[in-house]
């Protein structure tokens, strides 16, 4: 089976039904994207797959077909990815940092639909669990990025 993974091809020979996750930490050794509950509820293994934020633990690498799957081992690549790691790092917003990977992810794919997402977007799209509870920081932190008016927004380069 070929997948593209940040932007390289990769031949991998598990069952199809085999998690994303475990190929992309076992057979691929990208440790960055987490594995926490294993059930989708928790978000720490969110990756990317075509923009869109997904649950790796039970996305089976057979449904994956041709799409770009992007990891937080590659996210500073992404424009708007990159600066969704500066701003963390500006807003304080890893206190442990486990679910800081997936938190990154779902912050990108969410800016990469929505440029100037509302409180409601934000909630609506920011659904990881933080044991630490940076919900606050998480949402300052998105909210700086979407402020354009200072020039600090992703709008601006």
């Amino acid at each position: 089976m070929e997948l593209t993974i940040n932007g390289a091809r990769h031949h991998i020979d598990v069952e199809p039904d085999t998690p994303l996750l475990w190929v992309l930490r076992d057979d691929l050794q990208m440790t960055g994207t987490k594995y926490g509950c294993g059930l989708a509820q928790c978000g720490a293994c969110t990756v990317l797959v075509n923009g869109n934020a997904v649950r790796s633990c039970v996305m089976p690498v057979g449904e994956v077909g041709a799409a770009e799957i992007t990891t937080i081992e590659a996210i500073e690549q992404d424009r708007i990815g990159k600066r969704v790691v500066a701003a963390w790092v500006r807003h304080q917003v890893p206190q442990c940092g486990y679910c800081q990977s997936g938190q990154v992810m779902a912050a990108t794919s969410l800016l990469m639909r929505t440029a100037h997402p509302t409180d409601e977007d934000i909630r609506a799209a920011m659904v990881n669990l933080c044991r630490c509870g940076t919900y606050n920081a998480i949402k300052a932190a998105i909210h700086e990025l979407a402020d354009t008016t200072e020039g600090k927004g992703l709008d601006s380069d």
